[in-house]
Formats: C-alpha cells, structure tokens, sequence
C-alpha cells in the first residue's frame, strides 16, 4: 500500500543543515520582494510558503510530515487562508479513507492473513526459478495494493531468502563474508520484490500515498471526485503490464543466467505454509471484512446500488474497521478482531502529510497563486498535451529518485496544475501523471523504501540495482505516457487536448 513513514530515512550529513537555513532565507526573500504584477499579496505570500516546504522536504531539515504542519501556522498568520478553513484540509475524507484502509491493513498483518495469501499465490505460480520470481512479485504486488510496501517488502524478504538459501547456498555464504549476492536468481528476487512493491500500489486510492493526494488535490482545485472503482478501471492495466515488463526484464534480459530448473525452490515454500496450518476462525473473519470492503469500493462506482451510492470511499474504509474493533477475536482473551494497540501502529504521520498537501493545494487556489502561474504559462498553449504529460512524468520519474515520492507528488500536483492550465490543456493528464510517475523509482536505494529494505539485506549493490532500475524507469515512463494518453479518455472521458471552460 502506501510507503513506510518518510521519517525512516532521514538523511545524514550537511543536507539537511543546508536546508534548514536555506528555507527560511528564501521565505523571508519571498515575502520582501516586489509583489509581481498580477498577483495578490496573498498568493506572494502563500508562493513563499510553498518554497520554505519544498525546501525542508526536499533537504529534510526536519520530519516530513512537520513540515506538512506548517500551512497551519503560516496561512492564518500571513493571511493566505483562516485557521479553520486551514485545519479542515487535516481531516479531508480521504485521509479517512486511508485511515480505514491503514486499520485494515494492520488487521490482515496482526492474524498473519497476508503471509497466507503470499504463500499461497507464489505456490500456485509454479517452481522454476523464472516462475518464482514471478509468484513472489505477483504476491507482492496484489498485498501493497492494500498493504505498506515497506512491510510487505519486509515480509516477502525472509521468504525470498529461504528459498535463495536452497537454490544458491554458496551463494549466500558469499554474502556473510560482506560480498554482494552474485547468483542471477537471488538477484533477480530480491530486486523483484522491490519493484514489485511499488508497481503494486499504484493499482488503488489506499495503494501508495502519491495517488490520495493526486484525488484530493483535483478534488480541492476543481472538485473533481475520483473514486475507488475509477482509479482502478485506469492504473490496475498499467500496474499488470509493468509488472509482467519488470519480469520478463529480470529474468530475460538483465540476469539470463537464471537456470531453467531448480525444484529445491518450491521447498521453503510448502514448508512455510506447513508451519501456517489451517486457517484460523481469526483469519476467515479478517478475510470475510476484507473482501466485503473491496467488493463495495469497486461496487459502489461500477454497480447503481441505492445504499452504496450514497456512501463515499472513506465511509466504506471506516465501516471496515468499525467491523473489526467490533467481530470478537474468539482467542480467549474477550478481544476483538482489532483493538487498539494494535490500531495505534499505522503510520499516523502520512496522514499529517497528506493534510499539509492538501492544506497547499488549497493555499493555491485561495489565493490565487494557481490562476497566476496558470497565466505565467500561458505561452505553453499550442504545445502538444501529450509532449507536456511526457515531460512531467520523466522529470518526476527522476526527481523521485533523491525525494520522498508523497513529498514529491504533494510539491508538484498544484504546480502541474497549473502548468496545465496555462497551456489549455485538461489539468488531470499532467497530474495523473506527475502522481503516477512519483511511485516509478527504481534505480537508488534512497529512491524508495522497498529500495531501501531490499538493500539493507546486503543481497544486491548499488551498481546493479541503478542498472536495471534505470531501464526500468525508462519502461514505467513510455507506459505511463501511453496509459494517460488511452485509458484517462476511456475511464473518465475527457479530452485531455482542452481546458475544461467551467474552470477557467
């Protein structure tokens, strides 16, 4: 589902000093310049917040999500928007439906659910090293649909090591003495659980958090709603083709040497789920709540139900944990499903971030900062909508390398928003893909945090992964382009070659 807390990886060493100084100076410089000509005080004023939180989020000079605070200090204070007006971006309904889905997500990890549901698709998939492969990225990338890819990263990698340790044992004896794994099979694993993590969480609203803030920030500039089903209908095709791309790229192109057969591989696998057992009463009732919830987001935008209509995403994400603090557990201890301990787990500080860039998004529109550079860019009008969707996703592809992907979706979607307003094209393309775009990274370990995990294990080294990555990233861009210019037309039915004359 969504990254692991951006506070996990701060960096080290004088970037964040720099940032720290650097913020604030361009902050004041902003305010005490000239007002440029056709923009109100307040869109100066909110301009200069923008920078001091593009700034801090790009250095990390303090927490990400503090930073996301900061609208709520600065806008009442400089008079951009009121506290409340301000406050009330901290609990738009799409935090609440990431909010549900975070509850439902750490109920499948507390019953071991999604260990099952893992085991058991890598099992079906088949035993050559090429098909386990593609078993433990198909696993992957169906569990960060609705779970962290940090810990389903986490979770997958132990499982992929046991099996490594039967296929390639001298292999991993190679490793413990400090050397990078050299076997094509383990490399092709580990880093195919890795991207398979991120491609995976593209294919829904809870999947990663670049794609909530793409819903709230249209929501916010042009109240335009993108439901659960919707988004479905547009990114689940491209996170399939991607996914099966990154494969054939793994085990056909970049590591050929992967051998035809290995029937140890299959070993770990049956030996994990021996140790499983049956399914527990626990498990069944998590799985039963799961599957009601999924059926209704993709209901509700899919099937003209009077009950489900009137519901949001987020009301259907709040029912499904409603039901989970509510079904007792049945474990001889008088709890329930989910209790709070365990509810207390998920990464509450992405839901401050997403606060914060909705918070700036709003920023924009009330002060009218967004219509100024909208007219700033007015000379892009006659360039090509698809040139300008081409240029946003390859400079987000590569921004999100060295940045925190939310962070990055958070700073860029007002901005491409406005770049597309000023060139008179439909906003949602460039957006779409700015949001897409951000969750592509696959080159730096820093890039994002299945990256990260995957690193950690000592299994591959930088070299390697920037290699594959950096086809990888050229692949996800030419897909990408090609979906928003096909599936965008098709799901929502725009024209994605003019500006909506209701929002002008």
């Amino acid at each position: 589902m969504t990254a692991a807390p951006p506070t996990a990886e701060r960096p080290a060493g004088l970037r964040p000093r720099i940032g720290l100084v650097l913020g604030p100076l361009v902050f004041l410089a902003l305010l005490a310049a000239p007002q440029p000509e056709g923009l109100s005080a307040a869109g100066q004023q909110a301009g200069a917040v923008a920078a001091l939180m593009a700034i801090w989020w790009i250095s990390e000079a303090i927490p990400i999500p503090a930073t996301a605070l900061l609208p709520l200090v600065l806008f009442p204070l400089l008079g951009v928007a009121p506290v409340r007006a301000t406050a009330a971006n901290y609990g738009h309904h799409l935090i609440f439906l990431f909010l549900g889905g975070f509850w439902i997500a750490v109920t499948l990890e507390r019953w071991n659910l999604h260990r099952r549901i893992a085991l058991h698709t890598i099992r079906l998939v088949g035993s050559s090293p090429r098909r386990i492969v593609l078993g433990f990225m198909v696993a992957t990338a169906f569990l960060s649909m609705w779970l962290s890819n940090t810990a389903t990263t986490m979770m997958m990698l132990p499982i992929g090591m046991a099996v490594i340790a039967r296929v390639a044992p001298e292999a991993l004896a190679a490793r413990a003495a400090g050397a990078p794994l050299t076997n094509p099979f383990g490399t092709a694993l580990m880093l195919g659980i890795a991207y398979a993590a991120s491609i995976g969480g593209i294919a829904t609203l809870i999947g990663t958090p670049p794609n909530a803030v793409l819903a709230g920030v249209a929501e916010k500039l042009y109240g335009l709603r993108i439901s659960f089903a919707g988004w479905m209908l547009f990114a689940l095709p491209l996170s399939v083709a991607m996914l099966l791309l990154a494969w054939l790229y793994l085990t056909r192109l970049s590591f050929t040497r992967i051998a035809a057969a290995a029937g140890a591989a299959s070993a770990p696998i049956r030996e994990e789920l021996a140790r499983l057992g049956a399914p527990s009463y626990q498990e069944k009732a998590v799985l039963a709540v799961f599957v009601c919830v999924a059926a209704a987001w993709i209901g509700r935008g899919l099937l003209p139900l009077p009950g489900l209509a009137a519901l949001q995403d987020s009301s259907i994400a709040i029912a499904g944990a409603l039901a989970l603090f509510l079904i007792p557990a049945r474990d001889g201890g008088g709890g329930r499903l989910l209790d709070w301990p365990t509810a207390l787990r998920i990464p509450w500080d992405i839901l401050l971030l997403f606060g914060g860039g909705f918070a700036l998004a709003d920023g924009f529109a009330r002060s009218g900062l967004a219509q100024w550079i909208a007219l700033q860019l007015a000379g892009l009008q006659g360039v090509g909508w698809l040139a300008i969707v081409a240029a946003v996703v390859l400079l987000t592809i590569f921004l999100t390398e060295v940045t925190s992907n939310t962070a990055t979706a958070t700073l860029l979607l007002p901005i491409v928003a406005s770049l597309a307003a000023g060139a008179g094209i439909h906003p949602l393309g460039p957006m779409m893909g700015a949001a897409l775009a951000a969750s592509f990274a696959f080159m730096l370990p820093v890039a994002t945090p299945p990256n990260a995990v995957v690193f950690a294990s000592r299994c591959i080294s930088i070299p390697q992964m920037a290699r594959a990555g950096l086809w990888l990233n050229l692949i996800g861009f030419a897909l990408i382009v090609l979906c928003v210019a096909t599936l965008a037309r098709w799901v929502w039915g725009i024209d994605l070659a003019e500006f909506p004359p209701a929002w002008r």
